[in-house]
């Protein structure tokens, strides 16, 4: 994480909610130094003509909500997280469990250098342990060869080492996979990476004897992860209705359930990723390719399961500082580690103008700080979901906030949508037609 000097400043900021558009957003201006044009950003940030230069067939724009997750304090700095998100209640419940892991003394987090693999296929090798014993002899000479990006070499990146991966059984028949690990430093690194691994595809074929196919990166970026820890006590999730003792141990029962279902496990994981890919999106990054490395990762042992752990009691090897021991109440520790390949230079990240915007309200300095803060986010998406369903049940909360959207889609305008969601929630009816005859009454 950085450890850039910051004003003294927080996040928890109680009642954001209830604030108009216009006072979150001086906040917002305020919060990170936000130019007149940047904030006219906020309001009208894509342009046709910038839409065409982004992707094909261009013919509009098509615009998601973004919101801020508050509350956020990450290896004891503050945080205001962009989301980009269409679902109701997503930003709420992370920011709800945000000011949650603050009793705790907020996230810690954690990752590996930004390392991604680069896989070049050979077909028709003569004879695969002598190809693999030529190609590992060739190590420097490859590397050398595979360093195509000026720009990576100067940050302190560039490619690092070669591994071959035999495939001796495949429907198609054996095959040898070469895998280039590559330093992006904070770039997402995908078209570097596919560079690279083309500009030793003739050496490997003259090593190998064989024909190089595929030269493509891997989303599976196990090299390149993120983790994050929190430790709560348990009498900050006692209601009225519940004791915290028995919320916390509803949660880790909850957590075991998709550690070992992988039909949980599916659904689990995915609210993890309405956190995650919010951030994502906000910031211009790739949330495909994030969550098609992780979904593999989360399968890695042979049973696709939960990414995240929760338990209650000692923390055993888990770095987990809380500020709160002295209170003797049990503990919830969570842990989230998943790949997270993401940058802060490069793509969408420089091209989209809100990307940029985005960014600057995080505060983040290095891809690194970016992939940390995710997980976090991930974390507390995680812990508002299996909390809720650990209590009262996902729909409490997720349907008063679904009812706005719903009042919307009825033709309610202005103030009138909240009136017509709050009918709606009285009433217990959350439905369109419904809806219709309260706008029609009005």
């Amino acid at each position: 994480m950085s450890d850039q000097t910051q004003p003294q400043r927080s996040s928890r900021l109680s009642g954001f909610y209830q604030k108009s558009i216009d006072e979150r957003i001086a906040i917002l201006a305020q919060w990170a130094a936000l130019t007149p044009d940047e904030i006219a950003l906020l309001h009208d940030n894509l342009t046709v003509t910038q839409a065409d230069k982004l992707v094909e067939n261009v013919v509009g724009r098509y615009s998601l909500p973004l919101g801020i997750g508050v509350n956020f304090l990450i290896n004891d700095r503050d945080y205001l997280v962009p989301m980009v998100v269409e679902e109701p209640s997503v930003v709420a419940a992370v920011s709800y469990a945000a000011r949650l892991a603050r009793y705790g003394g907020g996230f810690r987090t954690g990752s590996t250098e930004p390392i991604m693999v680069a896989q070049i296929q050979l077909l028709a090798v003569p004879d695969p342990q002598q190809a693999t014993a030529a190609i590992l002899a060739a190590e420097p000479r490859l590397l050398a060869l595979a360093n195509t990006s000026p720009t990576i070499t100067r940050r302190g990146g560039g490619p690092v080492e070669i591994e071959v991966r035999p495939l001796p059984q495949t429907p198609t028949g054996p095959m040898l996979i070469v895998h280039l690990l590559f330093d992006t430093r904070d770039a997402m690194g995908a078209n570097v990476v596919n560079t690279a691994a083309e500009a030793l595809a003739p050496a490997l074929e003259e090593l190998s004897g064989g024909r190089a196919l595929l030269r493509i990166l891997s989303n599976l970026s196990d090299r390149r992860r993120a983790w994050a820890e929190v430790a709560i006590p348990a009498e900050h999730f006692s209601t009225t209705e519940w004791p915290g003792g028995e919320v916390i141990e509803n949660i880790a029962h909850a957590n075991a359930f998709a550690v070992a279902d992988p039909y949980r496990a599916a659904t689990h994981n995915k609210g993890i990723f309405n956190g995650i890919d919010a951030v994502a999106i906000a910031t211009g990054n790739d949330w495909r390719a994030i969550e098609a490395g992780a979904h593999a990762y989360a399968a890695r042992d042979g049973q696709y399961r939960a990414l995240t752990e929760w338990k209650v009691g000692g923390n055993g090897e888990w770095e987990v500082r809380s500020r709160d021991y002295a209170s003797h109440s049990p503990l919830l520790y969570g842990r989230l580690e998943l790949p997270l390949a993401v940058g802060t230079v490069g793509g969408a990240t420089r091209a989209h103008p809100l990307a940029q915007v985005a960014l600057k309200i995080l505060g983040v300095q290095s891809a690194r700080e970016l992939s940390e803060v995710m997980a976090a986010v991930g974390l507390a998406q995680n812990l508002a979901a299996l909390r809720a369903l650990a209590t009262e049940g996902i729909q409490r909360g997720h349907m008063a906030l679904h009812a706005r959207q719903v009042a919307l889609a009825a033709g309610a305008q202005g103030d009138e949508i909240d009136r017509v969601a709050a009918q709606l929630v009285r009433e217990g009816q959350v439905r369109v037609e419904r809806a219709k005859k309260i706008v029609n009454r009005e």
